[in-house]
């Protein structure tokens, strides 16, 4: 049997409202004989509560059906459009395959095909590559290549050879070479002047009634310098006779620093010579000038037009010195390693100082000088050409005199110790 809600005449129409978790109902009558028949078998005061419990169920049950009639709407909703989707899906998988197959497939795809075109055999990467480096052929670039390799570089008649032939007149070293031949000429004809010059003032000098006295007041200026540095006393005695009576041999006389000799008076004899002498004239005339002067050794000076072969600048022979001082172009160093080296063989000279002097360090000494002045004489041997070996030797010659002056100095700090 159906229950229904009926309302009576006499009464309003039931209110139902919701005041939030409530729901409020006023005026509701219920039809129904089986369900009033049950509810009358009940006792009065569980009645409101089965009405209660009653209106929830009912309600509940239809909250329920409500929510299962919105699923199945939305399934049947899903099912449709997972089946449209899926046709979609179909046929765009199927137009994508035929755009694949089109492109890529083996043989008949654009890309293969295009591929095959460009790369192949017959493509046109490999006909452009052939004609690019195709070495049969001029306009390729290889021919190209080889072609300006040949203008450049083959053959006598090729750009480098003509850029680096100094003897064309086109090439940028002919300017050089004319340059470096012009400088060479004037370096020549300047030599040359020097030469002549210097061989007129010779000629002149060799001339000259006063010649000598030019010549030895030339030589007292360096001497003096040199004198005033080692503390030396220089008299020009070359008009004054000596200890021999009326003999006046002996130019200058050096007497060296009493604070050097232990105040022995030791004295270096000194001659100027710018006339030819013989070897023996000289060694008779230096004897004569040390016993006249009444000094230990003699230092004899020339000018280059009458010194004696092998000896400049300066050598050491019989005991003397020997020096070659150019009066157009003195050079002091010369002249002060000649006195030097006099001076030291007179202080290796005093008898009463021998146990005091290492004998053995001074020979070493002397001995290298002279190895060092034959070492100069050979370089003066070597200079035959001036234009091509002056620089060379020049140099040479300096080294050889530093050497000199170093041996020097260590047989002088050798002798110095035994007289302080």
């Amino acid at each position: 049997m159906e229950a229904r809600i009926v309302s009576l005449p006499s009464r309003p129409d039931p209110s139902i409202r919701v005041d939030g978790e409530r729901i409020l109902v006023d005026r509701l009558t219920l039809a129904d004989p089986g369900l009033a028949t049950w509810l009358a078998g009940q006792p009065d005061e569980d009645r409101g509560s089965v009405v209660e419990r009653a209106l929830r169920i009912g309600l509940t049950a239809l909250q329920g059906v409500g929510v299962t009639v919105n699923l199945d709407a939305v399934r049947s909703e899903f099912d449709r459009f997972s089946e449209q989707s899926r046709a979609s899906n179909d046929r765009a998988a199927e137009a994508l395959e035929q755009v694949l197959r089109s492109n890529f497939g083996d043989g008949d795809g654009r890309l293969p095909r295009t591929l095959e075109a460009f790369l192949g055999d017959r493509g046109k990467l490999r006909s452009m590559v052939d004609e690019l480096f195709d070495p049969k052929r001029r306009d390729s670039a290889i021919g190209r290549i080889s072609t300006m390799l040949d203008a450049y570089f083959d053959g006598d008649a090729s750009r480098l050879a003509t850029l680096l032939d100094p003897t064309r007149m086109g090439s940028p070293l002919h300017q050089f070479r004319a340059e470096v031949a012009a400088g060479f000429k004037a370096l020549s004809e300047k030599l040359v002047a020097i030469e002549a010059a210097s061989a007129a003032r010779a000629g002149e000098r060799s001339k000259s009634a006063a010649k000598g006295g030019d010549f030895e007041t030339l030589l007292e200026g360096l001497l003096g310098d040199i004198a005033r540095g080692a503390n030396d006393f220089l008299e020009r005695t070359g008009t004054d006779a000596g200890d021999a009576g009326r003999s006046k041999k002996g130019d200058f006389v050096l007497t060296m620093d009493p604070g050097l000799t232990r105040g022995a008076e030791l004295r270096v004899v000194i001659e100027a010579k710018d006339r030819k002498v013989s070897g023996r004239e000289m060694r008779d005339e230096l004897r004569e000038a040390r016993t006249n002067r009444d000094a230990a050794v003699g230092l004899v000076v020339f000018t280059p037009a009458h010194a004696p072969t092998g000896i400049a600048p300066f050598d050491v022979r019989a005991g003397d010195v020997y020096c070659v001082i150019d009066p157009a172009d003195p050079e002091p160093a010369t002249l002060e390693a000649a006195v030097r080296l006099a001076r030291l063989l007179a202080l290796a000279s005093l008898r009463e100082r021998e146990a005091e002097v290492d004998a053995a360090e001074l020979g070493e000494a002397l001995t290298a000088i002279r190895e060092q002045l034959e070492l100069v004489r050979t370089m003066k041997v070597q200079l035959t050409s001036i234009g091509q070996s002056a620089g060379t030797v020049s140099t040479s010659l300096d080294r050889m005199r530093e050497g000199i002056l170093a041996q020097i100095v260590r047989a002088e700090r050798e002798l110095v110790p035994a007289v302080a």
